[in-house]
């Protein structure tokens, strides 16, 4: 299926693999670009040595193209920049505040920038950026969202902006794809479908807790840091809205210290970034400390296996999904899909 965004990025279907923090790693960004998918290293949780690392093992498990997704805000970002331009990333995904100075080091090495926006306001700006292709998530979507339907969404960034857009939020298989192709996008992006995959990292115990859940059990709160994100509504997540105000200010410097020895970053620098991102008028200062909350929960869950000690960020889509297909699999099983759809709808005419 040859589209837009399939030849902006040199892949074979229009199904893009998202950067889950603690999921997105070589092994599942390699089976996606192997299945004919776009897939993206998750380095937002990563040293630039391990983003190396990672990017030197999808080329050697894989001739595919790929990304790289990674906050512009961080101590190391140009360094990032570096390697991706150093190894010929085919893109780089990003979100809350973007920097044109790296936007325009990596649109000068060729590399495609796509930002994820969650709201159409957003999506001209991003452009007028430098944004090559854009990744609209609706509220439906895991991890931090907005307050829009993937329905509504959709289609008012689709007639605002000239550049190939991925619908994501709300997408698990062929039928969706249409229907995003309906809207005009030029194909999607998955993270949860993915996360519920054979080359998914996430142990087994916390991929059944998303297998068992329904879609009402994926809720949306700010408790983390401020910022609506969608989750799992369990045990923790309970007890993280039971908790007094002192009770989060010290689990928000607890995971600060730990997310800026695990990301090598001074405590002086995140502090920094901290206040640069919030003079953008996305997010406030204090939402920006306690921006460590969520990877370090999520990591507790996601890593260590122990999905009662930490919070699952979800779409509500994983209420619909019940099995476990390889990558190889998943997106035969889509594109299959998506083709007898559209011949399906051919016939209507």
């Amino acid at each position: 299926m040859k589209t837009a965004l399939t030849t902006l990025l040199g892949c074979r279907y229009p199904v893009i693999q998202t950067a889950m923090g603690w999921v997105a790693d070589a092994n599942l960004v390699a089976a996606t670009g192997n299945a004919g998918g776009f897939g993206f290293i998750a380095g937002a949780v990563m040293t630039p040595a391990e983003i190396e690392q990672q990017i030197v093992a999808v080329k050697t498990a894989s001739d595919a193209p790929f990304g790289v997704n990674f906050h512009m805000f961080v101590p190391d970002a140009e360094a990032i920049v570096e390697l991706c331009i150093k190894y010929q990333v085919a893109a780089v995904s990003y979100s809350r505040s973007p920097v044109p100075t790296l936007v325009s080091r990596l649109k000068a090495a060729n590399i495609v920038c796509i930002p994820t926006i969650g709201a159409a306001k957003h999506a001209a700006k991003a452009v007028a950026m430098g944004a090559d292709a854009l990744v609209v998530q609706g509220g439906e979507g895991g991890g931090h969202t907005g307050g829009v339907a993937s329905t509504v969404l959709l289609p008012e960034v689709v007639r605002s902006v000239d550049v190939p857009v991925a619908a994501a939020g709300g997408f698990k298989d062929g039928d969706g794809l249409v229907a995003a192709l309906a809207f005009g996008a030029s194909g999607i992006a998955m993270g949860t479908r993915f996360l519920l995959s054979q080359e998914s990292p996430v142990p087994l115990a916390t991929k059944q807790c998303y297998l068992n859940a329904t879609p009402e059990q994926m809720v949306v709160r700010t408790v983390l840091d401020g910022i609506p994100q969608r989750m799992l509504y369990n045990r923790y997540l309970r007890s993280l809205e039971s908790s007094s105000s002192a009770g989060m200010l010290l689990r928000a410097v607890k995971n600060g210290l730990a997310f800026s020895r695990m990301t090598e970053s001074s405590l002086l620098a995140m502090l920094k970034s901290a206040w640069q991102m919030s003079r953008s008028g996305d997010v406030t200062f204090a939402q920006t400390l306690m921006a460590a909350n969520a990877p370090m929960m999520i990591q507790q869950a996601i890593v260590a296996g122990q999905p009662d000690r930490g919070v699952l960020p979800g779409g509500q889509i994983a209420g619909t999904i019940d099995d476990l297909p390889a990558v190889a699999e998943l997106i035969e099983q889509i594109m299959s899909q998506a083709q007898q759809r559209l011949r399906e709808l051919e016939a209507l005419r």
